[in-house]
């Protein structure tokens, strides 16, 4: 991969400007994440390293928010910099973090930086760090990829026909899934599949491109290793061969990609008619409007979008940059696969974002549930699909109306509870 920093002539002029007022700031770095021991320390030591005087307090998003509000409603404070997911930053009113814009950096991901920008024409946070789940395969099953297939650029079509080209070379199915107890369906249903045929989650459940996207399921189902039932974590499939394809979450994959580094290749998520669906964990770094030193907090924001900044935050938290920039050689093989494999999903032309969950609260599992049972049934007890759809849709629908949460990307925004059209 090569260095691709968005920062423009203006922007670097800015950093000059400001750096001498950053060195003798006391900027307080207030942040969802990073919050072990050992992360935390690792963020004080090496990725705040020249950053100036920092003060960097992680938290859990309660006393975080807590903090912030009373600041935000006193119309003053002493919190410099946020650090938050998407989801956090998302939930608050655009009109109390600073305007961005000025300071000319940003993702390599335009869908990022657009996100990022909070439904408003300016950016209100800037990405910091990614993560993401990937596929994986075997450097076996790279012969039997459709002709004119390109494993970078995906499409479900594709990889049903390679996974089925493989089954019939060895006589076995070889694609692996996580539909065990403990492994992450829901997810690949909520920010994978559902985004990329019907380009939504919520809004979208029952539609006809939601049935689309069943039938599609089920064709890859049928070409899907029978004990993925099992399966939670793809890794041990992969190292023991039982599984030549496979997709799962960055962290789950690693010791397949630590222990036989040459014999695996990582790649992005296949793309549907409405585009490469994934989701992205996304964490960003804004300003409060109560800073009380905008300089000194636009400073450390574009320390964080440094090249060797990101680098160092990979290292302290295993996150990934969301800039393009060439990954030391000593990271683990795990790493380096993952992290080329993100870099290309959320930059490519037709990516297409299904964030988390958010606004669920303590109903973030029954919303999880309504996507496990809405597979089992259709795609494990073969239910007719329209049926189950509107069954799941007014458990979905109780949901969102006992929540209130507002929709998220890739659903069109909603004023109260995201619809279930």
């Amino acid at each position: 991969m090569f260095l691709r920093l968005k920062i423009a002539g203006a922007a670097s002029a800015f950093a000059l400007c400001v750096g001498a007022s950053a060195a003798q700031a006391d900027v307080l770095f207030w942040s969802t994440q990073a919050k072990p021991v050992e992360e935390a320390q690792a963020m004080r030591e090496q990725v705040l390293n020249g950053a100036g005087e920092v003060d960097y307090q992680p938290n859990d998003a309660g006393p975080w928010l807590t903090r912030l509000n009373a600041e935000l409603q006193a119309g003053s404070g002493t919190i410099g910099v946020l650090g938050a997911l998407h989801g956090d930053f998302s939930a608050m009113d655009p009109e109390d973090l600073a305007d961005l814009d000025d300071l000319g950096i940003g993702a390599s991901s335009d869908t990022f930086n657009d996100l990022a920008k909070l439904g408003t024409g300016s950016s209100q946070y800037i990405p910091w760090m990614q993560a993401s789940y990937i596929m994986a395969a075997n450097k076996k099953a790279l012969e039997y990829l459709p002709e004119g297939a390109d494993i970078n650029s995906l499409t479900y079509d594709q990889l049903i026909e390679w996974s089925a080209n493989v089954m019939e070379a060895t006589g076995e199915a070889k694609f692996g899934f996580p539909a065990g107890p403990k492994g992450l369906k829901h997810r690949f249903f909520q920010g994978y599949l559902y985004p990329s045929y019907t380009n939504g989650v919520v809004r979208t459940f029952a539609s006809d491109s939601a049935v689309t996207a069943w039938e599609k399921m089920k064709e890859l189902w049928a070409v899907t290793n029978p004990g993925s039932t099992n399966f939670s974590f793809l890794q041990e499939q992969l190292l023991n061969e039982d599984v030549w394809i496979a997709f799962d979450h960055t962290s789950r994959l690693a010791s397949a990609f630590n222990e036989r580094p040459d014999d695996f290749v990582a790649f992005p998520a296949p793309a549907g008619p409405e585009g490469r669906g994934f989701m992205p964990v996304i964490a960003g770094v804004a300003i409060p409007r109560t800073a009380p030193d905008m300089e000194a907090s636009k400073a450390l924001v574009a320390h964080m979008l440094k090249p060797e900044t990101q680098i160092a935050t990979l290292k302290a938290t295993n996150f990934f940059p969301v800039i393009d920039v060439e990954l030391p050689s000593d990271l683990p093989p795990s790493v380096q696969a993952a992290g080329a494999a993100i870099a290309t999903m959320s930059s490519s032309p037709d990516a297409n974002p299904g964030l988390l969950p958010a606004g669920l609260g303590d109903k973030g599992g029954d919303f999880n549930r309504v996507y496990v049972d809405t597979f089992e049934r259709i795609v494990l007890a073969g239910q007719p699909i329209e049926q189950v759809l509107e069954d799941q849709k007014r458990a979905l629908e109780r949901i969102m109306e006992e929540t209130g949460a507002p929709c998220w990307a890739p659903d069109a925004p909603s004023e109260g509870a995201c619809p279930v059209e």
